[in-house]
């Protein structure tokens, strides 16, 4: 008997006959696709062949949001989409994203590509602003409002948490094509501000992969990582954070305590430092340029910065805190310390004399 005529059918561990559903609705598509695997007249305990099962499978399979590559992004990066809005409603926007996590390493333009193209969205009480499932189509940051968060458990929403006028969702959607992970409902009336998924990937997620590849190159030409493995080297690229400086800013100051160090993404860093003799005086020691790093021989010695360093024109810097410093940089620590000797010998050519850079521990 051919099994193509079964009327009942093993899924999942379970026979089924044409009439019965699984847990949820079917559509009428779903419904013919059980009619075409089905028959009233026979019936087999057997499964259908595995393609039959393949096939019904990927019809079953929710239809989400096409899968996104930066490498393969050819649009225009001019093409820009505004929002017009008024100047009271762009400070409020601009104080409900700045504690926001994923704009903390945007560059001040993208920062304000990203206010321009977020749009405004009021919700009133009991309206399902995302519904967990659905396909993604915007990133929302609350400017007002109260907010519930529900997951399905056992075919039942359970309450798991709460926005209070603060806070973002819908992202996890977006970056990673998948289905909604949870239903959020309004609880009072407020205020949200939406950016669609086409802008956030193009903003945040391109630019944040170029970013990426760009940090990436820049620490491959750094000897002191040739240690380190590739995934390493990736680790301490997602860490960086870019800053930007003007010319003549002071990027750290002599004898303050250390808490980070810096990469040199564009520009040139001026290294300088004061004389013992005459505090008053202070002179250059050297010159960090693209690809170059400084401030790593304090967080290395544990001793108050040893020198100042000051932009030379607009300069723009990646900063490793010094807690991603332990984690990800312990394998070059002995490497770094190589390099105070050198420091020293500069010194003592511009100084006539060596200052104690070693730790005094």
């Amino acid at each position: 008997m051919s099994c193509f005529n079964c009327c009942k059918f093993r899924l999942n561990g379970r026979f089924r006959s044409r009439g019965q559903k699984r847990a949820g609705v079917y559509t009428s598509s779903e419904q013919e696709d059980q009619m075409d695997l089905a028959s009233d007249d026979d019936i087999c305990d057997e499964p259908p062949p595995k393609r039959i099962l393949d096939s019904y499978k990927r019809r079953r399979q929710s239809v989400c949001a096409e899968r996104y590559d930066p490498d393969a992004d050819d649009e225009d990066d001019d093409k820009k989409v505004v929002h017009p809005k008024s100047d009271l409603q762009r400070n409020r926007l601009a104080q409900a994203v700045a504690n926001i996590l994923l704009f903390k390493s945007l560059d001040p333009e993208q920062m304000q590509e990203v206010l321009d193209a977020m749009f405004e969205r009021k919700v009133i009480p009991d309206e399902h602003v995302i519904d967990q499932g659905d396909d993604g189509d915007n990133f929302y940051v609350i400017d007002s409002g109260t907010y519930n968060i529900f997951v399905k458990i056992d075919g039942a929403d359970k309450h798991v948490g709460s926005y209070d006028n603060t806070g973002s969702f819908g992202e996890l959607a977006l970056m990673y094509n998948t289905p909604r992970a949870a239903t959020i409902v309004a609880t009072s009336d407020g205020i949200l501000w939406a950016l669609d998924r086409q802008t956030f990937r193009r903003i945040l997620l391109k630019n944040a992969y170029k970013k990426r590849k760009m940090f990436e190159n820049l620490l491959d030409n750094v000897p002191m990582l040739k240690t380190l493995e590739q995934y390493e080297r990736m680790k301490v690229a997602d860490a960086l954070m870019t800053q930007i400086f003007e010319d003549g800013e002071v990027i750290i100051r002599q004898g303050d305590s250390a808490d980070c160090m810096y990469f040199v993404e564009d520009g040139v860093v001026r290294i300088a430092m004061k004389n013992k003799d005459d505090p008053d005086k202070e002179l250059e020691v050297t010159r960090c340029k693209q690809g170059d790093y400084f401030g790593e021989l304090a967080l290395v010695t544990n001793n108050p910065r040893a020198a100042s360093a000051y932009a030379v024109g607009k300069t723009k810097v990646a900063r490793l805190d010094v807690h991603a410093f332990e984690r990800l940089l312990g394998p070059c620590k002995e490497l770094m310390k190589r390099n105070i000797e050198l420091y020293e010998e500069q010194i003592h050519e511009i100084f006539g004399s060596k200052l104690q850079l070693q730790d005094s521990q």
